[in-house]
């Protein structure tokens, strides 16, 4: 690519009133950006295999295993997440709670109604993945559980 090829492309930008446009050919690409910085040529770099593929590191079986037990709680609506039923109630659960199935885990406030959710699994807090008081949209994990028990 050179200048002539830089100026039709200019040219072209201002023809179609493009604000932006980015080109690769071979090894270079070009972008260009009215009002950005001025146009910069660079390669682009090949991806670069390993050398022994068996060199790789990969997660011990014990790790896997650790994450195949760890459930995240999703909100199941959009709402407002409470940890705890009122500002000087003592949280619902905490990191290293143990927690039944049934129990209730939080609270999310949609449209002024107040929704307990519950862990819905048995087993240890391992996280609480939302601040008290933070917005919280539908599918949102907001807290991991590893698996304890027989409950799955």
């Amino acid at each position: 690519m050179d200048l002539q090829d830089v100026m039709k492309l200019l040219e072209l930008m201002e023809a179609r009133h493009l604000e932006e446009i980015e080109v690769e050919q071979g090894e270079t690409r070009i972008r260009l950006r009215k009002g950005g910085a001025p146009p910069v040529m660079m390669p682009i770099a090949a991806p670069v295999a390993p050398a022994n593929p068996q060199a790789v590191p990969t997660a011990s079986e014990a790790e896997k295993a650790a994450e195949a037990n760890l459930v995240k709680i999703t909100s199941p609506m959009v709402g407002t997440f409470y940890r705890a039923a009122s500002p000087d109630a003592e949280p619902f659960i905490n990191e290293g709670d143990h927690v039944t199935a049934d129990q209730v885990i939080c609270i999310i406030e949609a449209m002024k109604v107040m929704n307990e959710i519950k862990a819905e699994k048995e087993g240890e807090v391992v996280s609480v993945l939302i601040e008290n008081g933070e917005s919280v949209e539908f599918g949102q994990p907001l807290v991991t559980i590893r698996r304890t028990g027989t409950a799955r």
